[in-house]
């Protein structure tokens, strides 16, 4: 599920890939369900292939959300998410005691904390799909 969720750069929230083109993709807000063209110039992120950086090797995000879900009971994050930098880094540390303290910074903290809420919000249980896709992908 996370594949067809992507982040575009210099436009607030995630958005669900609906199709593609030749040229660009329909995609459609998370938030306020408005479908939107992204055309081929825009810097487009699948949060699939997105990973954090730790000590020892890089962590999926699905992971991340999945210590989030964990931590929060399946709720919204708990954290201010503008609070100060020291807490957030403290609460991620909770989530992922060893993510590299120097290539994390505190603002990818805050994006994959306003990340896990949208997807909350937006009634995506990120858990239960990526296990269905794995199922399909076996299968094939």
């Amino acid at each position: 599920m996370l594949k067809t969720i992507l982040s575009v750069s210099g436009k607030p929230g995630l958005y669900k890939l609906l199709s593609s083109a030749k040229n660009m993709v329909i995609v459609e807000s998370l938030i306020d369900s408005k479908k939107m063209p992204i055309h081929a110039r825009d810097k487009v992120v699948s949060l699939g292939d997105i990973s954090i950086y730790t000590e020892a090797d890089d962590v999926p995000l699905k992971t991340i959300f999945s210590s989030i879900k964990g931590k929060e009971n399946g709720g919204k994050v708990s954290i201010n998410k503008s609070g100060k930098p020291e807490e957030l880094r403290k609460y991620f540390e909770e989530i992922l005691p060893d993510f590299d303290k120097n290539r994390v910074y505190t603002n990818d903290i805050k994006k994959m904390l306003n990340w896990y809420d949208i997807l909350t919000d937006a009634g995506i249980d990120f858990e239960k799909e990526e296990a269905a896709e794995e199922k399909e992908e076996a299968a094939e």
